[in-house]
């Protein structure tokens, strides 16, 4: 970059130009929105068949162009920003460089130096001071010790100009590594020249995220940032605050980030976490193919060995255990992938059966994987429940409990009388892998409750109906450990608890999980081993004569729903009472839920309404 080029630079065309991309992508984007949530859910209503069912999967190609469009519009306009937002400092430092050597009567020569004219005091011989010329220095060391000696020069104008040197160098230096550190970042945001985004085109994807969001740090600095304590109000405010540009710059170049702050719309962090499903899938499809080709299958069949004989008969066929070793590694290694096939195969549901809209609240690849499912929209529902799942529950087998939260949402509906509900399938927790090895310690729920509590604040924070909404937390299993925390630590923002095979959840009585009296909720299916499993592993915290206390007893005070389903996973059984129990407490109907065993108190004739 030389003084000419920066000179007649104009960066605000440069942001004229990320504006066009910017509105390429939001055009995109609506027409992302409208082939898979609009065209292709109608068509998945209302249309059967072979050719219906072509005609769906070319929508969802098409509907990947324009996600894929969307994204990489959307990082070449921050990007453009970014280059435009650094070039327009640097050239700022020239112009008021170029201008302070006018107005001293100074000469910048092309290459920067500045001459100065001959001036100041004669000597004792008559001699006026010669002039000269100042190069600029970039160093700071040098640049202090090339002011100290124009200070020492009898011109005062050599001061000046090796001022207006400097200053010229800087920005010239500033403008170089501009230019070289964005120009490749924008060469690389182009795609290649067919019509197929695959999983590559979606990992190249996430490499230009990384690359733009590294690249313009100080572009995203110099802009409003986030709250550091999480509040989802906080949170909230500070996303009201941006202006249209910086919203779409922090979409684009920080989408892990947006899409995990709550309190902020969950159409906004829905947009975002679907680009990061987007990235992370391609990656995920590419390390696993890199896998198969470093492991390749070894034969899936053997020759049986007669251990009578011992001797080999090719004719029968046996399974080859190294092959099952592999294949048992292969699905292991495939996991990541079943887990965002899955959210996708969710959002693939729109419009079928009648299933609402599907929002993607928070997603990460990383560990065991997070994933936050919502049925709905929360931010318009007059009932929202939050399902929280338990041991072993992780990205790679999300599928169930995805399921799980979309057949309570169906069973809700049902019997909502026309309000709207909205069912979350919370993961946003590292939940123990293992129930022997793992799920006796309490650090997994304890850690968890403080992403628990403020998830609710949010979803209060985001709320826009007229009235409150109606909200209840359902925790399965290891799962109600962590809401027993999230009320032991902090403030459990719901007006319903529901336990469903829990093996306790830290706290002694029902009247310690921050609801209304009488609205603490437990099922206790026949044959599910964990809630007296778990009774001296999570049960309430009791002084050393006394028998810790589980939502299954009747000395903890939650309402003992009636449960036909038996075991430990049967909860959410199509058509059981166990299921539309838990509905009618999610839609606020708990008077019309059958008891066993009604415990007595204030709230026992209410109760007994059936």
């Amino acid at each position: 970059m030389d003084l000419a080029t920066l000179k007649a630079l104009k960066p605000n065309e440069y942001a004229e130009a990320a504006n066009g991309y910017r509105r390429t992508s939001d055009m995109a984007r609506a027409a992302h929105d409208r082939v898979g949530t609009q065209i292709a859910a109608a068509m998945r209503k209302s249309l059967k068949g072979e050719a219906a069912s072509a005609a769906i999967k070319q929508l969802a190609e098409l509907g990947k162009n324009f996600h894929y469009v969307q994204t990489e519009c959307g990082l070449v306009g921050s990007a453009l920003d970014a280059f435009s937002y650094e070039m327009e400092a640097a050239k700022k430092k020239l112009d008021a460089a170029l201008a302070d050597a006018k107005a001293g009567g100074l000469t910048v020569h092309a290459d920067g130096s500045v001459g100065y004219p001959p001036g100041g005091d004669k000597d004792k011989d008559g001699r006026t001071p010669e002039g000269g010329t100042a190069t600029g220095l970039t160093d700071e060391t040098a640049s202090a010790v090339g002011r100290q000696a124009a200070n020492f020069n009898p011109n005062p104008k050599a001061r000046l100009a090796q001022d207006c040197a400097d200053t010229i160098a800087r920005a010239l230096k500033e403008a170089t590594e501009a230019d070289a550190k964005w120009a490749p970042k924008v060469r690389a945001l182009k795609a290649d020249d067919d019509l197929t985004v695959s999983a590559k085109d979606w990992a190249d994807a996430g490499s230009d995220t990384r690359g733009v969001n590294a690249a313009g740090k100080e572009y995203l600095d110099s802009m409003p940032q986030p709250p550091k304590n999480g509040d989802p109000k906080a949170n909230a405010e500070w996303w009201k605050g941006l202006d249209a540009d910086e919203r779409s710059a922090w979409v684009a170049m920080r989408p892990d980030s947006v899409g995990n702050l709550d309190g902020l719309p969950s159409t906004v962090r829905d947009e975002a976490n679907r680009m990061v499903l987007a990235e992370a899938r391609g990656n995920a499809q590419v390390e696993y193919e890199t896998w198969l080709k470093n492991n390749p299958a070894p034969p899936r069949y053997t020759s049986y060995i007669n251990p009578m004989t011992g001797t080999v008969e090719e004719r029968v066929k046996v399974s080859n255990p190294a092959w099952e070793k592999w294949d048992e590694r292969r699905k292991n290694a495939h996991k990541p992938i079943d887990g965002m096939d899955a959210i996708q195969t969710r959002f693939d549901q729109s419009g079928v059966k009648g299933m609402p809209e599907a929002y993607l609240l928070g997603f990460s690849a990383e560990g065991d994987g997070r994933a936050i499912v919502a049925n709905g929209n929360p931010d318009t529902a007059d009932h929202q429940a939050v399902y929280v799942p338990g041991t072993k529950a992780a990205l790679g087998n999300i599928e169930g409990d995805i399921e799980r939260g979309v057949k309570v949402w169906n069973s809700a509906t049902a019997r909502s009388d026309g309000e709207s509900v909205s069912t979350v399938t919370w993961l946003g927790y590292d939940a123990p892998d293992d129930v022997v090895k793992d799920a006796t310690f309490e650090h997994y729920a304890y850690d968890g409750a403080p992403a628990l509590n403020r998830f609710l604040d949010g979803l209060e924070t985001t709320h826009t109906g007229d009235t409150a909404p109606h909200r209840t937390v359902i925790g399965h299993s290891y799962g109600s450990t962590l809401i027993g925390s999230a009320a032991q630590t902090g403030d459990l923002n719901s007006d319903d608890v529901v336990f469903a095979g829990s093996p306790g959840a830290k706290v002694s009585h029902a009247d310690q999980l921050d609801v209304p009296k009488g609205h603490v909720w437990n099922e206790d299916a026949k044959g599910d081993p964990v809630p007296e499993a778990g009774r001296f592993l999570h049960g309430g915290s009791e002084s050393i004569f006394e028998e810790p206390k589980i939502p299954s007893d009747p000395g903890f005070g939650a309402n003992q729903m009636a449960t036909d389903t038996e075991g430990h996973s049967g909860y959410w059984d199509e058509g059981s009472r166990s299921l539309q129990n838990q509905a009618l407490v999610v839609v606020g109907k708990g008077e019309d839920v059958k008891l066993v065993d009604p415990p007595s108190g204030p709230s026992e004739e209410l109760m007994r309404a059936k």
